[in-house]
């Protein structure tokens, strides 16, 4: 199977290359638009701003490069966000694959925005593997995608939201899989799996 993690301006493609190496899996970080179609799977990183992650796809042609692809894709954090239509953070018009508005958490006494820590996942009619209902998984973010029709795990912080998504070949997760030891784990294989 060949792996590609598509390279660009994502603060996490360290922790995610970590935690492929952990797995035994052989992979690519690349922006070689050839290399990504030609690849059996891909992973869509994030963590940063969408304006400017936007900006740099859209530049690199990386965007037309992610919603062309036809073998399974994972968004992680920011990818899943920027997966969706339009992003509340800096007003961005994002990849369109989810037809979703990505908002703002609006805290609300105790709870701080960032919502960052664990939290647990409540898995609907999911790609994940079962075994990981109700697991805790490691969150960072400002931003979240509300529940819809697409959402395949949820996790209340402030109002439910989309922990993953799934749409066709596109599947994602806001947590990061990545630093959600042995709950990461099952979800980065079952995507690997798929």
């Amino acid at each position: 199977m060949k792996l590609v993690i598509i390279k660009y301006n994502a603060g996490n493609i360290q922790s995610v290359s970590f935690a492929l190496e952990r797995l035994g899996v052989d992979f690519a970080i690349t922006d070689n638009a050839e290399e990504i179609r030609k690849a059996d799977k891909v992973i869509f990183p994030g963590v940063g701003e969408a304006s400017t992650t936007m900006h740099y796809l859209r530049d690199h042609k990386l965007d037309q490069v992610i919603t062309a692809l036809k073998q399974p894709v994972l968004g992680i954090c920011l990818g899943m966000q920027l997966m969706c239509t339009f992003s509340e953070e800096n007003n961005t018009e994002c990849l369109g694959i989810f037809g979703e508005t990505v908002k703002r958490f609006i805290p609300q006494g105790d709870l701080k925005v960032p919502h960052m820590g664990w939290n647990n996942l409540t898995l609907s009619d999911s790609w994940i593997d079962r075994s990981v209902d109700h697991q805790y998984a490691y969150f960072v973010h400002s931003f979240y995608v509300p529940v819809n029709a697409h959402t395949s795990a949820t996790t209340e912080y402030i109002a439910p939201f989309s922990a993953a998504m799934h749409k066709d070949n596109f599947y994602a997760v806001q947590f990061h899989p990545e630093k959600s030891a042995e709950t990461g784990e099952r979800v980065l294989k079952s995507f690997l799996a798929l």
